[in-house]
């Protein structure tokens, strides 16, 4: 037993966070970035289909990154709040296995894309892959395709 000055404080580390006290907040902005992400690039294809440079603009272009590394930071936050690990969760490794795709039919379905019809099969799969994160997620289940429940 603990004797002296300090014998009724807790051995607690002051700068130390519980932060799963903040797990729910960050859940939020977690869904919030992925709607925000998901509708502006909805938005910005929509654009390209048009014709129009808007979406490629660079107040959008910038608008997304912030977004994403939103996206991105609560994704990292959540997943070792809850010590998720790719390639050992399935569902995890389902989800980000499919955000790497969606990045790259994204990239294609933006700009990268040689022809304007391949540009429209790339933006209509991207949301396609889209909505399966969010099925994925919702789930936490990686889907037959992945072999997991």
């Amino acid at each position: 037993m603990t004797t002296g000055k300090y014998a009724e404080t807790p051995s607690v580390d002051p700068l130390h966070c519980n932060v799963l006290e903040h797990f729910e907040q960050i859940r939020t902005l977690h869904v919030a970035a992925a709607l925000g992400s998901g509708s502006l690039f909805l938005l910005r294809g929509l654009a390209m289909l048009a014709g129009s440079w808007l979406g490629m603009a660079a107040p959008v272009r910038y608008l997304s990154y912030a977004i994403d590394s939103v996206l991105l930071g609560a994704a990292i936050a959540l997943a070792t709040m809850l010590r998720l690990v790719p390639l050992v969760d399935p569902w995890i490794t389902a989800k980000v296995g499919l955000v790497v795709l969606y990045v790259v039919l994204g990239s294609l379905a933006l700009k990268r894309a040689p022809t304007p019809g391949a540009r429209r099969a790339c933006l209509v799969a991207a949301l396609l892959v889209f909505a399966t994160i969010f099925a994925v997620a919702r789930s936490h289940g990686a889907g037959a395709w992945a072999g997991g429940s």
